[in-house]
């Protein structure tokens, strides 16, 4: 377990202006950055302790957070 949070600018080094760029112009990127920024800011909560949860559901979380993480890398190319 990592208490470290997965931020996007940090996963992806020098795709900063990528990133903000097709927030900006790809509603579906938007979206999908939006919903990775939440279920990563659960994980972070839970794995900080600030908030209890099943070790089978934090488990699951982090798969969502690897799905979205890899539809975000496809579309940055």
């Amino acid at each position: 377990m990592s208490n470290t949070p997965h931020e996007l600018a940090d996963d992806f080094p020098g795709k900063a202006d990528a990133i903000h760029a097709l927030r900006e112009s790809d509603p579906h990127f938007r979206r999908l950055t939006d919903d990775y920024h939440t279920l990563n800011r659960t994980i972070h909560r839970a794995e900080t302790r600030v908030d209890i949860i099943d070790e089978a559901e934090e488990t699951r979380l982090r798969k969502e957070r690897m799905v979205l993480k890899d539809q975000i890398a496809a579309l940055l190319g």
